[in-house]
């Protein structure tokens, strides 16, 4: 069953369906989405999380962008079987186009902190971890990690109760393996990390998601992350590098976007299906995030 995709809490829906992902108790230690991109993103914003992030391409192939913000774009050409690697401090650009005619699917997984702690401290002792980091890796291959990856894509897809054994022993031998050749200690301790964990990311962009409609609430959305609202504000920046009232305005205009290119709606509808009674507030928040005004998107 095919569902628009909760974003791994990026600044702007991203243009894919949502596949599957990871629910149950046998999922305690990952969190795994599969998705299914569109041939086109020209720019999205990834967001900074507390765990480790592999992303494994399941099938199709396309050329995939990415820069720090405001840096300059670095390419590499990606098919079914490479993997990203991140652990990024910081908020991330990407972009890419898809090319030979396949569906670019990919696979989100997010390796919960307690796991990839283990790893590290059973392969380099706790003297070693102080200093340890995972590196970014983009575009490489490895058959380990395909291997790995694809058991656990056969637990999420095709089993009818995935195994909690089965899925946490996988989970495991990743990170052993993660530490063991995606490790870098370049002598100086790795940065306190401030953002939020995945799951709660997800948590709150979801309940954003669900209330497009409604007025912004920052109360609510620190309570579903289980923080005060000061606290929740300043990691949710640091890991999308924008205030929750802010990108709760990107999740608006990325919905106002979609429905002006794929309905018939019009922009008045549009205006009061997104919480704005007032057709020019609207119009007047699309201007200044999108560039030109509702009508001329449409065309």
């Amino acid at each position: 069953m095919p569902e628009k995709s909760t974003p791994e809490a990026l600044s702007q829906r991203i243009h894919a369906r949502l596949l599957a992902r990871s629910q149950g108790p046998a999922w305690n230690t990952i969190s795994v989405h599969l998705l299914s991109h569109q041939p086109l993103e020209t720019n999205l914003l990834v967001p900074a999380v507390a765990e480790p992030l592999v992303v494994w391409i399941v099938s199709g192939s396309a050329r995939i962008e990415e820069r720090d913000i405001g840096g300059e774009w670095m390419s590499v050409e990606v098919s079914a079987g490479d993997f990203y690697l991140t652990q990024s401090e910081t908020p991330y650009e990407l972009r890419w186009e898809t090319s030979g005619g396949e569906a670019l699917c990919v696979m989100h997984l997010y390796l919960g902190l307690p796991i990839y702690q283990r790893a590290v401290a059973e392969v380099l002792g706790a003297e070693g971890a102080e200093r340890f980091r995972l590196a970014d890796v983009s575009g490489a291959r490895d058959e380990a990690i395909s291997g790995l990856m694809g058991m656990i894509l056969k637990e999420l897809t095709e089993a009818a109760e995935p195994s909690e054994m089965a899925v946490q022993g996988i989970a495991q031998a990743l990170a052993v393996h993660l530490v063991r050749h995606y490790g870098r200690r370049d002598g100086a301790a790795p940065a306190r990390r401030g953002a939020l964990p995945a799951f709660k990311l997800q948590r709150v962009v979801r309940m954003m998601e669900a209330g497009l409609d409604r007025a912004f609430n920052l109360e609510n959305l620190a309570a579903e992350a289980e923080l005060s609202p000061f606290h929740f504000s300043r990691v949710f920046k640091q890991s999308t590098g924008s205030s929750p009232s802010d990108y709760f305005i990107q999740l608006k205009m990325a919905e106002a976007r979609r429905l002006l290119r794929e309905t018939d709606a019009s922009i008045i509808q549009i205006a009061l299906d997104l919480g704005y009674s007032s057709p020019s507030h609207f119009a007047q928040v699309f201007r200044r995030q999108v560039g030109v005004s509702p009508r001329d998107y449409r065309g």
